[in-house]
């Protein structure tokens, strides 16, 4: 399957919420998102459901209308890349990468770093 990297470096085609489309998996991801703290309860399957990022979305980082606003399809696309959005994202970044080590599985923990801690990497791209 070809990489899909989002906005802000996430990989989708990784991502445990983008993949899930069966109720079981959804409910499974929604459960694992309250665990990490990404959820302040377990949500409904329709809220955790994702097709992954689009112009109609809230993005957690304002990258979507940054991008929108600096003419840029990618951040890596702008003039200022990488910029002070995307610094105060990767800085999330690492506090996340630190809770998922400490509450998640091996297993959890590898499919969320493939996701979503790689950013920087994929960011470049």
């Amino acid at each position: 399957m070809k990489e899909k990297i989002a906005l802000c470096g996430d990989n989708c085609t990784e991502c445990p919420r983008y993949n899930a489309h069966t109720e079981e998996e959804l409910k499974a991801v929604a459960k694992l998102w309250h665990k990490i703290g990404w959820r302040e309860c377990v949500v409904s399957n329709e809220e955790i459901a994702c097709s992954g990022c689009s112009l109609h979305k809230q993005c957690t980082y304002q990258l979507v209308d940054c991008t929108r606003e600096h003419s840029v399809y990618k951040c890596n696309q702008c003039d200022e890349f990488p910029c002070g959005k995307i610094n105060t994202m990767l800085e999330r970044s690492i506090e996340y990468k630190k809770k998922c080590k400490e509450v998640c599985s091996e297993q959890e923990y590898i499919i969320l770093e493939k996701a979503f801690f790689e950013k920087e990497n994929n960011l470049k791209k």
